[in-house]
């Protein structure tokens, strides 16, 4: 089977470093993308351990091109790169994004509320449109692109207006994907999070708000979870989908009434 190629990005720490690994564990090379290069430079070395074969003759398990997702050019500039390096796109993990401080929404600042916009929805926006056109000119066609949604793309935490319209547009964003890429053989999924141990849900551990006012504590799972889930979905072949996956914490204060 030639060799898959997979872009990742936020993939400098938490779940998309998590992913990365593990795809290079099954075989994957992997375009790590995200702003800063020493924790990419980090991820690289990890995947690098993880990889069947760390000595292969075509080169590392992962390249490091640092891009700010929410720049066009410079996206654009990012799947040029992978596509000139290793000649296709097998896969997209649409993964930066940022929770924001949780403000009240009277209280939230428009430039506060446009960073998170600009990241969490435009830029899964530029990547997915920057590798849907890879997708669709390479040879053999197609490919596909997994959207990192949210528990909140289903129901919200207090004082979390902006990261919360973004994962429910995320949603709209996966659903057109899908549809828009059935002629070119682009598959799209998304996968759900919640509660995974990463620095973002540190706070989690210590307490957070709940729906009532309250400040509770709050299971996690393992973030090698998630990533496993990711792999699966991003293995199957691209005549099978998997449409919308959430991967939680069992016990977390999601189903039912707290």
């Amino acid at each position: 089977m030639p060799q898959q190629i997979a872009v990742v990005t936020g993939a400098g720490s938490g779940v998309g470093r998590a992913v990365a690994v593990e795809l290079a564990a099954a075989g994957w090379r992997l375009v790590l993308a995200g702003r800063r290069e020493a924790p990419l430079r980090e991820t690289a070395g990890l995947c690098g351990a993880a990889a069947p074969d760390a000595s292969a003759p075509d080169g590392p398990a992962a390249a490091v091109l640092p891009a700010d997702v929410t720049d066009p050019a410079a996206v654009d500039a990012l799947f040029a790169a992978a596509a000139g390096r290793f000649g296709r796109v097998d896969l997209l993990f649409n993964n930066a994004g940022t929770f924001g401080a949780p403000t009240p929404v009277d209280e939230l600042d428009v430039a506060e509320w446009r960073a998170v916009v600009d990241l969490n929805l435009t830029g899964a926006f530029l990547c997915a449109r920057a590798a849907f056109r890879q997708m669709k000119a390479q040879d053999p066609q197609g490919g596909r692109i997994i959207n990192n949604g949210s528990i909140s793309a289903h129901a919200p935490r207090p004082h979390s207006i902006a990261y919360t319209a973004t994962k429910h547009a995320v949603t709209g964003l996966t659903k057109s994907l899908s549809l828009d890429g059935r002629p070119y053989r682009i598959a799209c999924g998304q996968i759900d999070i919640g509660n995974a141990a990463t620095d973002m849900t540190a706070q989690m551990s210590v307490g957070v708000r709940q729906a009532d006012g309250r400040v509770a504590v709050e299971p996690t799972m393992d973030v090698a979870d998630v990533a496993r889930t990711v792999r699966h979905m991003a293995g199957l072949p691209l005549e099978a989908n998997v449409q919308f996956a959430t991967v939680m914490a069992t016990a977390m204060p999601y189903i039912g009434r707290g």
